[in-house]
C-alpha cells in the first residue's frame, strides 16, 4: 500500500462521513470524562496561552476543548471536509487541511501535541516518520498526548458513521509497544491511561514529552 493510496483512501472517506461523524462523535466526546481530564493535564503542562496543534483534528470538538482550557489552540486534518465543519463550528479557532506526514509548522514552535484517535490510520512503517513530524515541531520539552485503540491487528473498514462507505485501515496497538516507538523517536513517556478495560475497542492515551 503506497502512502498516496493510503492518504487518498482517508482523505475521501473522512469527506464523504464528515457531517454525520461530526453529529455522532460531538456527544460522544462531551460524555467522556477521561478524555476532557487528560485534556486538562495537557493543558496544566504546557500553561496557559500557549501554542498548541490537535493533529487529525476531525470538526474540530477537541480543538474548542484545548480553547476554552485557555491554550491558543489550532487543528489540522487531512479531509478539507472535516476543515470546513471545524471552521464552521468553531470559528475562535484557527484550521488546516494538511497532513501529519509532513507537518507545515515551523521547527520547535508548538508548545503541544494533541493526537487523539488520528494515528489509528497510520501504517506501522509510517509511524516512526509521523513521531518524527511530531517532534520536530515541538519545542524541547514540549508535550504530546496520544490517544489510540488499543490491542493487536488491523482491520479494514468499509462503512461508518451513519452508514457511509468508508475504506480505511485501523491499527490497534498495544500501550507498551507505543511507548517503546515513542521512546526510539526521542520521547520520554511520562503516563499511560488505559480506556474501556474488557470492551470491544479499548483504547489508551499516552502523556509524553519531547
Amino acid at each position: 500500500m503506497s502512502t498516496d493510496s493510503w492518504l487518498d483512501d482517508t482523505r475521501a472517506s473522512y469527506d464523504t462521513v464528515a457531517a454525520s461523524y461530526a453529529d455522532i462523535v460531538g456527544p460522544m466526546f462531551d460524555a467522556e470524562a477521561h478524555l476532557r481530564a487528560a485534556l486538562a493535564v495537557f493543558a496544566e503542562h504546557v500553561g496557559p496561552g500557549a501554542p498548541v496543534a490537535d493533529i487529525g483534528c476531525g470538526p474540530g470538538h477537541a480543538t474548542a476543548h484545548l480553547h476554552r482550557l485557555g491554550l491558543n489552540a489550532s487543528g489540522i486534518d487531512l479531509s478539507p471536509g472535516m476543515i470546513g465543519i471545524a471552521r464552521r463550528n468553531h470559528p475562535e479557532c484557527a484550521f488546516e487541511v494538511g497532513s501529519m506526514t509532513d507537518l507545515a509548522y515551523p521547527a520547535e514552535t508548538l508548545a503541544g501535541i494533541v493526537a487523539f484517535w488520528s494515528l489509528i490510520h497510520i501504517p506501522d512503517e509510517t509511524l516512526p516518520q509521523v513521531l518524527q513530524q511530531f517532534r520536530r515541531v515541538l519545542r524541547p520539552g514540549g508535550r504530546l498526548l496520544a490517544g489510540f485503540h488499543a490491542g493487536t491487528g488491523s482491520t479494514l473498514k468499509t462503512e461508518g458513521y451513519g452508514g457511509h462507505p468508508m475504506k480505511v485501515h485501523v491499527h490497534r496497538r498495544e500501550p507498551d509497544a507505543v511507548a517503546d516507538l515513542l521512546r526510539d523517536n526521542g520521547f520520554t513517556v511520562e503516563a499511560q491511561t488505559l480506556l474501556g478495560i474488557g470492551e470491544r475497542l479499548p483504547g489508551a492515551i499516552l502523556h509524553a514529552r519531547r
